[in-house]
């Protein structure tokens, strides 16, 4: 079966972005870098993979879930269609229009969810974020894998934002720090 995956990057203090929704404090040079390149090239956007002559296989996504806010990150820089070698759901209760083949919905995430699980076949999918999205699907999420960075923020974009308390018990099943200082963390949620 298909497994909901929340791969972010992380502050140590929790937060997937500053207040503004900027991610530049996150240290995007190092040896965590070279894991991202060669064990989650699905997760590159097309023009980091054009600039690298890089070819995703699909092999651990082929689907990935956007909120709004993190999918107009992009548009300063003239992107639209971050994935197009994924198929891009991208949620907003008020926006109409998206790019390429990004499907734009207003659908309750978790049904969506639900139904692209019980799938027949393919690669697991991505939550990509941002924490409003993760917030509303925390009760699906099969697995979480954190680049915690060595970083404070002091405030912005929680990791799972807006939504009452929850508890759900996940087993660490890898942890490995690079000299980067970032630490990737994966757990899986008890069923």
């Amino acid at each position: 079966m298909r497994e909901l995956v929340y791969f972010v990057a992380v502050s140590l203090d929790g937060f997937i972005a500053a207040p503004d929704g900027d991610f530049g404090d996150f240290p995007i040079e190092g040896d965590h870098v070279d894991m991202i390149l060669r064990d989650y090239t699905d997760t590159l956007p097309s023009h980091v993979l054009s600039a690298l002559a890089l070819r995703p296989d699909n092999s651990r996504f082929d689907t990935v879930l956007i909120g709004w806010n993190t999918y107009a990150a992009g548009f300063p820089y003239g992107v639209r269609d971050p994935y197009p070698h994924l198929r891009q759901y991208v949620f907003s209760r008020s926006q109409t229009e998206g790019a390429g083949d990004i499907v734009l919905t207003a659908e309750d995430p978790v049904a969506v969810v639900k139904d692209l699980k019980a799938e027949d076949s393919g690669a697991d999918i991505w939550l990509c974020g941002g924490g409003q999205l993760a917030g509303a699907l925390r009760g699906e999420i099969d697995r979480v894998i954190l680049k915690v960075n060595p970083v404070f923020l002091g405030a912005g974009i929680p990791l799972f934002a807006g939504r009452d308390y929850l508890a759900r018990s996940a087993e660490l099943t890898s942890s490995t720090a690079f000299q980067s200082g970032v630490v990737v963390n994966e757990y899986k949620f008890e069923k």
